[in-house]
Formats: structure tokens, C-alpha cells, sequence
């Protein structure tokens, strides 16, 4: 069962686990046993189980994002979970951020990186030069840049891979001079197929795991992700904030 089918199951479920949790406290459930029921049930890959801030329910941090299972592994449940007495801080992309750092890492050579001059900030974007916003950010590269801000650009083909979106994104990355290719194409302008090691269904693969579900999605510095567009100004004052 794929975790599309699998969570649209859960959800008439989940006020049911919850309130049981309320009366009655599960048994553990050995957690090797729990990663690999999830896997066989939901066909994702369990990156790390930890206890989660909910009683009584382990963190599950996958490659589709994070799941909450209950100690017995007997109930699931998919969605953000928030603190109401933070501001209503979004505690389920906040179990992420750490993560979404070490993660990014191996992909760090797969990126294509507009450096600013007097660099301050960094932050990874998911792009797709199908996405309108995407291509407005791109366009205002240079002012990004002017504010220290570097951008470093994975691919999130919204088509999927494989996918003619996929093919077009692999020639960019894939070109003589892939920077020049990202902004052409974000002008509209074609760009020459093109093929090599470019790891762009392992860069998709890596927003699905982040949880992102829509282009531009800018990962910051301390991991945290913003979805959508952020005008320059903006986001440097998002950036500043958080230092």
C-alpha cells in the first residue's frame, strides 16, 4: 500500500489513536519492528525514530517527510503539528531543519551555486523552471546576490521523474555553462538537451524527504524551510532574524 492510499485510511482513524492514547498508555513496540512494518505498509524509508513531543507516539523522520506512530505501531498519523502557546511554531518542520542540513550535504556538488560577492547569508532553493515564481526569484538573482544572499539551486521537477520536466531540468544542469542555461531558461528561452551524472531524481527524491510540495521552497541556514516565493528584501530580513 503507497502512503497516498495509506494516509487516505488514517485520517477517518486518527482521532481514535489519539483519544486511546488519552485512556490508555501502548506497549512498545520494538522499533526495528516498526521501521520495517512501515516500510512494508507505506513503502517508505524510515531515516530516524525517535519519541516525539506527543505521548505515547514515535517521530518518524522518512524520505516522504515525518510520520507520528504510536509505541505499539499499531496507529499512524500524517500532518504539522504545532505549538499553540510558540506562536503557533510548526513543530513538525522544526524536527526537520537538523536533518534537512546533514542531508543536503551530499547533493552540495549537484547544486548550481550563484554566489554573492560579499556573502552573508546561504540558503538552498528547490526550483523548477516550469514555476512561474521560481522563475521571478531567478530573475531577481542579482538583487539577492547585491543583499549577500548566495543562492544554491536544486531540481524539483513538479512532473515527477521521469518526466519531460525532468529531461528539460537534466539539460540545464547538464550544460557547458549550467548558470547561463538556468537563466535562459527562466527567460523562456530553450536549452539543448544535454545529458551526465546530474542526479536529478535524487535531488527530487531529497524535497519529497524535506517535505517540499511546491516550487520555489527555500531551505535556510538553520534547516528550516520557507514555501513559496520571498522577495529579496524579505527574505534577508527572515535570514537576519534568525541569527
Amino acid at each position: 500500500m503507497k502512503l497516498t492510499r495509506a494516509l487516505s485510511l488514517v485520517v477517518s482513524l486518527v482521532l481514535t489513536p489519539l483519544l486511546g492514547t488519552a485512556m490508555a498508555a501502548p506497549s512498545p513496540a520494538d522499533t526495528e519492528v516498526i521501521k520495517q512494518k512501515m516500510s512494508d505498509m507505506l513503502d517508505v524509508e524510515v531515516i530516524s525514530l525517535q519519541d516525539s513531543i506527543i505521548d505515547g507516539f514515535y517521530e518518524a523522520i522518512t524520505n516522504r517527510g515525518v510520520l507520528y506512530i504510536s509505541r505499539d505501531g499499531s496507529k499512524m498519523f500524517h500532518g504539522n503539528l504545532y505549538d499553540l502557546d510558540k506562536g503557533m511554531k510548526n513543530l513538525t518542520d522544526a524536527a526537520l531543519a537538523g536533518p534537512r542540513l546533514a542531508m543536503l550535504k551530499p547533493l552540495e556538488k549537484n547544486m548550481l551555486v550563484y554566489k554573492a560577492k560579499n556573502e552573508k547569508h546561504v540558503v538552498t532553493v528547490f526550483t523548477d523552471v516550469s514555476c512561474g515564481y521560481c522563475r521571478k526569484l531567478h530573475n531577481e538573482i542579482a538583487e539577492y546576490n547585491k543583499l549577500g544572499i548566495t543562492i544554491r539551486y536544486l531540481a524539483f521537477p513538479r512532473a515527477g521523474v521521469p518526466s519531460a520536466n525532468a529531461d528539460e531540468m537534466q539539460s540545464i544542469w547538464c550544460a557547458k555553462d549550467n548558470l547561463n542555461a538556468m537563466t535562459q531558461a527562466a527567460n523562456g528561452k530553450s536549452v539543448a538537451k544535454a545529458s551526465c551524472d546530474a542526479k536529478i531524481a535524487e535531488q527530487y527524491q531529497l524535497g519529497m524527504s524535506f517535505g517540499v510540495n511546491g516550487t520555489p521552497a527555500i531551505v535556510l541556514q538553520d534547516g528550516n524551510m520557507i514555501p513559496g516565493y520571498q522577495p529579496p528584501a524579505d527574505l534577508l530580513r527572515t535570514l537576519e532574524s534568525r541569527q
